[in-house]
């Protein structure tokens, strides 16, 4: 390894070491100076097409950055030994589709005593939305920089998205029948819609064409490109956060309505800890080793909310309140993550757990 390449192996290292940090820093410079969040947001890349008949807009063009950059550290004999026994594939899958709606149902149970019906019904439809929505791509960076099984990650990733358009529509089908009037009436009128082609485009081809260059390049390449391409994700989900948290939180903090944001706060973190610790159970149970453990964690804790916030703010003008709590979920899941990261698997052997694991 030559100098430059020790030197940004080290700068790595030394920004995952920090990543918490890092995300909470910004997450407080979006609160304060969103306008470079707000920027980053409305850059079309598909502009520079002739025509301009292309739409790429910027943050969905980075979140196909993590998934390529994912794909390229897909070991091939992992593939082969993921193919030959999907069991555990298909039981994070199955885990993903029906543990949120499982908490959603006892949060719609429990928010009957709120005092406010309103603000039970605009947080019921943003947790739709969130556990609609497949597994979060930047799970699979969260996932590269524990050195967890990015096969078992993006497999999490791709089988999610590729039965998006039967699943997402089940899920806000199935929240609308707990909702009520208008609020329901939006969930099962937004079932209908199609959000199956941005998903396709940004998470899923990304994440083949990195599998196959992965393929193609061999092993020596990647091992090269390793360190840069770690430093790049962590560059590139941290703007990604500071994009996302620029959208509400300068609102939220300039007219705070106090008991809403902190019902709401309290539900999207335990909705997000359920799933991270759905996801070591899951691990426990299969008697999983770190690695697998780590997929799980990252990709039943974390949802597209990206692509949540896009069809919220398209299709669910009228009701702009239920934004509040899938932005809160895309800050509460990265924080969360970190703190898994850090202080859970960061302390975790490299062999299976001799006994059930603690709440990350």
């Amino acid at each position: 390894m030559d100098a430059s390449a020790g030197r940004t192996a080290r700068l790595a290292e030394a920004v995952h070491h920090y990543l918490l940090w890092l995300l909470v820093g910004s997450y407080a410079l979006a609160a304060v100076l969103p306008q470079p969040g707000l920027w980053l947001r409305s850059v079309d890349l598909g502009g520079l097409a002739p025509g301009g008949w292309l739409h790429v807009p910027l943050p969905a063009a980075l979140l196909g950055f993590l998934l390529f950059s994912a794909g390229l550290g897909v070991q091939p004999r992992r593939l082969w030994q993921l193919a030959r026994r999907p069991t555990l594939l298909a039981a994070g899958v199955a885990a993903n589709l029906v543990l949120p709606v499982a908490f959603i149902l006892g949060t719609a149970t429990t928010m009957r005593l709120w005092h406010n019906p309103r603000e039970v019904q605009e947080i019921l439809v943003g947790l739709a939305l969130i556990a609609s929505m497949p597994v979060a791509g930047s799970s699979t960076a969260w996932a590269q920089n524990a050195d967890g099984d990015l096969a078992l990650s993006i497999g999490l990733v791709v089988c999610s998205t590729c039965l998006s358009p039967f699943t997402t529509p089940l899920v806000l089908h199935a929240v609308g029948w707990m909702a009520d009037g208008e609020y329901a009436a939006a969930l099962h009128a937004l079932a209908a819609g199609e959000v199956s082609g941005f998903l396709a485009a940004f998470v899923l081809l990304p994440s083949l064409l990195g599998t196959g260059a992965r393929l193609a390049l061999g092993e020596g390449p990647f091992g090269r490109l390793r360190p840069a391409l770690k430093l790049a994700g962590s560059a590139v989900l941290l703007a990604l956060c500071y994009a996302n948290a620029a959208v509400a939180l300068p609102q939220t903090v300039a007219q705070p309505d106090w008991d809403f944001l902190a019902v709401m706060l309290v539900i999207v973190l335990a909705m997000c800890a359920a799933g991270f610790a759905a996801g070591a159970g899951l691990g426990w149970a299969f008697r999983a080793d770190r690695a697998r453990r780590a997929a799980l964690m990252f990709g039943l804790g974390m949802t597209n909310n990206g692509t949540g916030l896009v069809v919220a703010a398209a299709a669910l003008s009228r009701y702009p309140a239920v934004m509040v709590p899938i932005i809160f979920y895309n800050l509460v899941q990265h924080v969360v993550a970190a703190v898994a990261d850090h202080f859970w698997l960061g302390a975790a052997g490299d062999g299976p757990p001799a006994g059930p694991p603690p709440t990350p």
